[in-house]
């Protein structure tokens, strides 16, 4: 760390913290809409299979809550010890949308919380499935504010700057601001995507192991079902994005392009594959294919879109980072869609079960869809960059006043104890997935007779 200065150091330690964070909120709201959805499906059909796999994926639930609860306190504290100054400019917006997200969607969460997890033999059916639905419906309103805030650092608009400070005039304009909409449904599908790799994954690898039950099936099923209808939505959705931010960030979209110069009156090519030299201002060994690049950003082969020189140096996002980091996003989602369809070719073979090539494909697909999230957000992080608040604030400008050596010990600090914390965890959770849904299990065993059993631990849920 001896070449790197305070301001790289800490937005290292916040890229290392945020990646171990998004993960776990991506499937919780994935996990909490699928567990509304198995309910649902239970009281309609009757079938026990729902119910098993509701209590099943309701302890990786409770486990996965409870990391993404410590991990996301970590970055709250991170925004006044390390970018003290973008407190003191923006506190006056991202402060407010961040006490709604804990106003409305974490109190609702914890406030149902409990009864999802332990009031199965304790309330009403239609009581405890409307607990489940309020703890999705939490998931998907705390998505909400989070991407509110940060859409706003990347399109901001309803402020004006008094004083150096930034001075909210129209919180309508605030919270939906132009690229709030695109990120927000890009997101959420993120998360669905996500957690049906996951599911989808765990079936698999029961199957792979001999164990063929109704339950492992009826996950697969539904975790291909979902792939497959999301995928192409997701597919839309980018397209969506990617005009949006080529028209509010176009720095952004020429350095995902790895496209330096425009021949005048000629279409934009589209760069496969290459490696961006941001000191020689070109990519080397660049594959490209004419005019693809037009038609894609610009949905037209008269347009051009910008290029990284049109750009003073000091305002070019690093095209190195996220030229390849959007291509792995982007790869792993063409990847998941051939996994939907072999699905739905195998399934309508009646082989979706057995074909053993089939199955190895779905579980080695299981972590695509977080590591197609990170990259995802990488390349909308680092693509905003020098800035912190698009055009009114730079990165350089939003630091604390540190020296090197105190962020070098924090940064170490943060490495050895999130490895240490979170990989026992994330071990816990998957010796829970390992041992698969039980079939017709009793969740509830009681102490005496004609009384329940009471939950001592927050995590006893998952025992």
């Amino acid at each position: 760390m001896s070449n790197l200065d305070a301001l790289d150091l800490a937005r290292i330690q916040f890229a290392f913290t945020v990646s171990f964070h998004i993960i776990f909120p991506a499937i919780t709201i994935g996990l909490a809409s699928f567990l509304a959805v198995l309910e649902g499906c239970w009281l309609k059909t009757g079938n026990a299979v729902y119910k098993d796999l509701y209590h099943f994926w309701s302890k990786i639930f409770a486990v996965n809550f409870g990391m993404g609860v410590v991990s996301g306190l970590v970055m709250a504290y991170e925004f006044g010890t390390n970018w003290a100054r973008f407190s003191d400019f923006a506190g006056s917006v991202t402060g407010p949308l961040l006490t709604y997200e804990v106003l409305t969607a974490f109190f609702l969460e914890a406030g149902f919380l409990g009864v999802m997890l332990f009031g199965w033999d304790r309330v009403g059916r239609k009581l405890h499935f409307f607990a489940t639905i309020m703890v999705a419906i939490g998931t998907l309103i705390s998505m909400f504010w989070i991407l509110s805030s940060n859409s706003w650092m990347q399109t901001p608009q309803g402020i004006e700057i008094v004083d150096g400070r930034v001075v909210p005039m129209d919180w309508f304009r605030i919270v939906f601001n132009p690229s709030f909409p695109y990120r927000l449904a890009h997101m959420a599908l993120a998360a669905f995507l996500s957690t049906a790799l996951f599911v989808g994954a765990s079936a698999a690898w029961h199957l792979l192991r001999g164990r063929d039950t109704p339950q492992v099936r009826k996950m697969l099923s539904m975790a291909m079902w979902m792939i497959l209808v999301a995928t192409p939505v997701q597919v839309v959705v980018g397209d969506a994005h990617g005009l949006n931010t080529l028209e509010h960030q176009p720095a952004k979209i020429a350095a995902i392009e790895g496209h330096w110069e425009n021949i005048p009156g000629e279409a934009s090519p589209l760069v496969l594959f290459g490696l961006p030299d941001m000191d020689a201002e070109r990519t080397r060994y660049s594959l490209a294919v004419p005019y693809l690049g037009s038609l894609i950003l610009t949905h037209s082969l008269d347009k051009q879109i910008p290029a990284l020189k049109s750009f003073a140096k000091e305002d070019r996002p690093n095209s190195t980072i996220i030229f390849w980091s959007f291509r792995v996003m982007a790869g792993l989602g063409m990847l998941m869609l051939a996994c939907a369809l072999l699905a739905l070719v195998l399934r309508r073979g009646g082989a979706l079960y057995r074909n053993r090539l089939f199955l190895w494909f779905a579980l080695l697909m299981g972590p695509s869809g977080l590591i197609a999230l990170l990259a995802g957000w990488f390349t909308t992080e680092v693509g905003r960059q020098p800035w912190v608040v698009y055009g009114m604030l730079r990165t350089t400008q939003a630091a604390s006043n540190h020296s090197a050596t105190q962020m070098s010990i924090t940064l170490a600090l943060f490495v050895l104890i999130y490895f240490s914390v979170f990989t026992v965890d994330i071990g816990y959770m998957m010796r829970l997935v390992r041992k698969g849904p039980k079939t017709h299990e009793a969740h509830v065993l009681p102490e005496q007779p004609g009384q329940l059993a009471t939950a001592r631990r927050p995590l006893s849920v998952a025992d």
